[in-house]
């Protein structure tokens, strides 16, 4: 017998619920059957999902489909009603070992075809389930699930539930055992990692977890995957400061320039506190870099909307984009306002994406003759503290990091001997 194919879909946090999901199957005995984690960010994820089940439905005939994820959580209904699918569990379950026990070969058509419940009941995460995955040489690390907050646009609350932590002790254990296996980077994930602690006893933040795993393990690189701005606290821009071990990289969730827009997404920065943020925090550690979500094309945007975020990647000197053009999501407040027609929408967020290239061009010019420590990805492939990619002409030792001077760029990436 084969083992279970399983397709993800989405964010890192995604990728590692995937790699626990193996596990929970292995553990299990099950076999010969297709797993699809899906995401529910926008209405082309969920499409795209669907395309994924019924491509893997025909290339593995006769094998049941199992669908989990955000999407199957929000929308359980639609996949149910999919004759390709055999059963839809949420995103709960997934992480329940007693849910893959009852998916054994012998009773997978006996038991409950769709077994979704209320994730707004859950009250912990399952971060303790697999020690990091990633490559040989990053390790990705679980410490937040879930999100408090409401914004008009995003359904992702609904799938994930409320924010929860993984307590900073299973955190720091987990990091240790990594740093022993050999890892010379920890990302540290979540959906809104800046609520971390809000619901743990004395109510810790996240500078305090990243305080703690500096000061209690020897990881040599501890990197932080996104964060919203308005909820960085003074351990956490201490750490910035002073910490040489937390990378220079911090990919923020900002969204939009406009300030008008901002309030009907209901964000709870403005746009001047995303330029205070990266201004104070580049004084802090001249070397960072930002990297920012920003949708282009939200109800009611206007070319005059559209231009403050255009210019706020010049004002908060961001170089990695991360652009989505508006889909709207049923369910979701955003999903009544009047929309924006869907050709501008198109070409504003070409636009933004080509100004998002031009950062990346001026940031690959200005490491010309520097020197960066490299953590090799492969023998000839790895990434700065700032998360640029450098191309060598000859091989380096997988998953250590070297130190090497910058000879140019190709375009898209740094190159060194």
């Amino acid at each position: 017998m084969s083992a279970p194919v399983f397709s993800n879909h989405g964010c890192r946090l995604n990728m590692y619920e995937t790699e626990a999901m193996k596990d929970l199957a292995a553990q299990a005995g099950l076999t010969d059957a297709v797993v699809v984690n899906t995401c529910a960010v926008t209405a082309e994820a969920v499409r795209k999902a669907r395309k994924d089940i019924r491509r893997l439905a025909r290339e593995n005939p006769g094998k049941p489909v199992i669908v989990t994820g955000c999407a199957a959580q929000t929308e359980p209904e639609t996949f149910a009603a999919m004759p390709e699918v055999t059963r839809v569990i949420g995103n709960s379950e997934k992480m329940q070992p007693e849910t893959w026990a009852g998916m054994a070969p012998d009773l997978i058509g006996a038991t409950e075809r769709v077994q979704v419940d209320d994730i707004m009941s859950v009250r912990e995460t399952a971060g303790h389930l697999i020690d990091g995955f990633g490559t040989r040489s990053r390790a990705y690390v679980q410490v937040q699930n879930g999100c408090d907050h409401r914004c008009t646009f995003c359904i992702i609350p609904f799938g994930r539930g409320n924010s929860r932590s993984v307590p900073a002790g299973v955190v720091v254990e987990q990091i240790a055992r990594l740093v022993g296996q050999g890892y010379n980077e920890v990302v540290l994930t979540g959906v809104d990692l800046t609520s971390w602690g809000a619901d743990l006893p004395g109510e810790p933040r996240l500078g305090d977890l990243v305080r703690r795993i500096l000061k209690l393990t020897a990881v040599p690189r501890l990197r932080i995957s996104s964060i919203d701005s308005i909820e960085a606290d003074p351990a956490l821009m201490d750490a910035i400061a002073d910490e040489d071990r937390l990378m220079p990289h911090l990919h923020l969730s900002l969204q939009h320039g406009s300030d008008l827009i901002l309030k009907r997404m209901k964000r709870r920065h403005l746009r001047g506190d995303a330029i205070a943020f990266c201004t104070e925090a580049r004084r802090l550690r001249p070397d960072m870099t930002f990297g920012a979500d920003i949708i282009a094309g939200f109800p009611t945007e206007t070319e005059t909307h559209f231009a403050d975020s255009l210019r706020l990647v010049e004002d908060c000197d961001l170089t990695w984009l991360h652009v989505f053009p508006y889909s709207a999501r049923k369910g979701t407040p955003a999903a009544r306002m009047p929309a924006v027609d869907g050709a501008a929408i198109k070409d504003r967020a070409a636009r933004l994406r080509a100004a998002g290239d031009s950062a990346v061009q001026r940031h690959l010019a200005a490491q010309s003759g520097r020197s960066h420590d490299v953590l090799m990805e492969s023998p000839r492939m790895g990434r700065t503290a700032q998360f640029a990619e450098v191309h060598f002409a000859s091989d380096r030792p997988e998953g250590q990091v070297v130190r090497t001077t910058i000879t140019g760029h190709d375009g898209a990436h740094l190159t060194a001997a």
